[in-house]
């Protein structure tokens, strides 16, 4: 299949790859930083940068909009398709459902919709990550567009479902407390230790740990551990007195503390 991606950062990065590995041919990119599509051509076979968003000529048949949320209107109000083409955006929170209605409103020939959400995080330049495990969330306006994401999605994924847009969202907060603020939490412990001349490297055997405890349990709840868990008053006042100079992490270990204690 031929392919165009509509921005050039971290999912456009290693999604474009594992297609190109898979055996599709991307044509066309397409960023308002030039520099980041110039990058993204440079470890492609063969596309080429765009200068804008006139894709009327293009041979592509899918073009995937991996942009985030907010740009999505703004980029849609400028693209310009060619009749029946499949445009999907890779959007955990957006609604199949507006971006139909955006290509409705702004498209001047009919062109057809979808979701192409792969379940990770990625960051650009790093080495292009093996998407056989990553789930691929596949929604799509009609069945024609969803039998050919679904058969897309098997090429590069063992992991295919369909999701719809509701639970795409309930996925993508999932994954907010998951990742995100999992990995905020880890950078609140380096700047502690980081602090105090202590080497974070000494945490990491715990923080594998944690997870592996976590991911192998029936319920994460089922093996929390911890000060809190046990309601170990003591060692919560000598934690609380010691981040009282640091309000912001002081306030958040007193939340964190107190959802554990009440899940009790």
């Amino acid at each position: 299949m031929k392919l165009s991606f509509i921005g050039a950062g971290n999912l456009a990065w290693h999604l474009a790859m594992a297609f190109e590995n898979a055996g599709h041919f991307i044509c066309e990119v397409y960023s308002r930083d030039e520099k980041n599509a110039r990058q993204l051509i440079s470890m492609l076979y063969d596309a080429r940068l765009t200068p804008d968003l006139n894709f009327a000529e293009s041979e592509s048949e899918l073009f995937i909009l991996a942009i985030p949320d907010d740009a999505i209107e703004e980029v849609t109000v400028q693209l310009v398709l060619p009749e029946n083409a499949l445009v999907v955006h890779t959007s955990g929170s957006k609604s199949l459902e507006i971006l139909r209605r955006l290509l409705d409103i702004y498209s001047d020939v009919p062109v057809r919709t979808g979701v192409f959400y792969p379940l990770q995080t990625f960051s650009k330049g790093t080495n292009p990550l093996r998407f056989e495990t990553i789930p691929l969330c596949i929604e799509a306006s009609d069945k024609e567009s969803e039998n050919q994401l679904i058969a897309l999605g098997q090429e590069l994924s063992q992991i295919v479902y369909l999701v719809n847009s509701h639970e795409r969202k309930v996925l993508h907060v999932a994954a907010v407390f998951a990742c995100n603020f999992t990995n905020y939490l880890l950078g609140i412990a380096k700047d502690l230790t980081d602090s105090e001349n202590l080497e974070f490297d000494l945490l990491k055997p715990l923080i594998e740990e944690t997870v592996q405890k976590a991911l192998d349990a029936r319920h994460p709840a089922l093996v929390q551990t911890g000060p809190a868990r046990r309601n170990d008053v003591t060692t919560l006042s000598l934690h609380l007195a010691y981040l009282s100079d640091k309000p912001e992490v002081l306030q958040l270990y007193r939340m964190l503390s107190d959802g554990i204690q009440n899940r009790r």
